[in-house]
């Protein structure tokens, strides 16, 4: 079993203590890697149902091939594995404003070791997700995706500087960033907001939101997370 906590990495960050720990779950009878923030718990490898679902249900909706998609947040990798293994896609693009995060896959310091990088189609990007559409795009480099997983939830952020994104004029730039056809799907941990839905209805036309149910083993029986789609 060894230590009940093993520090993998630990980095300071603009946004706090950023740490990679590998944790035994007795109950489990298993160790689990978990992502800490400063006080903030941003994944673990125990719960990656979510993250998958992002990328297929974003996908889901997306018609055609030779499909160009972007991740914001790169987090353990389960979004972008998710996203590799539909053959359609020719180009993923992660996105992560850590840039230890990006340095642990490459290093294969998390439970999917290096595997992203060993696949031709997918770059990891060092950049701050939220400021990647203040320039406008040519139609040639616009994305049939975007998938988001970085907040807890719309109004629960990691940093108040990405409040900006979550209004009209932040999403209508992620609009204009998206192919004929495209788009955007966002994973959050609470219960589906109506108010988040209808600004999405207001600028995309059409949006829902899907709640995805997954079993939790530590708590026993179920936990849920959203998956907002538009269009």
């Amino acid at each position: 079993m060894g230590r009940l906590i093993e520090e993998l990495d630990y980095r300071p960050t603009p946004m706090g203590p950023l740490v990679l720990r590998r944790r035994w779950v007795a109950a489990l009878d298993r160790d689990v890697v978990e992502v800490i923030l400063g006080e903030e718990h941003l994944m673990s490898s125990l719960f990656t149902e979510g993250e998958s679902e992002l990328a297929r249900l974003g996908l889901a909706r997306v018609s055609g091939g030779a499909l160009r998609v972007l991740v914001g947040g790169l987090g353990l990798g389960y979004t972008a594995r998710a996203v590799l293994a539909d053959p359609r896609v020719a180009r993923l693009e992660v996105v992560d404003a850590l840039a230890p995060v990006i340095e642990w896959h490459r290093e294969g310091l998390v439970p999917l070791g290096a595997s992203l990088g060993a696949d031709p189609r997918c770059t990891l990007v060092h950049a701050d997700f939220f400021g990647w559409f203040d320039t406008p795009r040519a139609p040639a480099e616009r994305y049939d995706a975007v998938l988001l997983d970085i907040d807890h939830s719309p109004d629960q952020l990691l940093d108040p500087a990405h409040a900006r994104f979550y209004t009209a004029d932040g999403l209508s730039r992620l609009k204009d960033a998206l192919a004929s056809g495209g788009v955007f799907a966002l994973w959050s941990d609470a219960a589906p907001d109506p108010v988040f839905t209808d600004l999405l209805r207001q600028v995309f036309g059409s949006a829902g939101a899907q709640v995805v149910a997954f079993d939790n083993p530590v708590a026993g029986g179920q936990s849920t997370c959203t998956i907002y789609l538009a269009p």
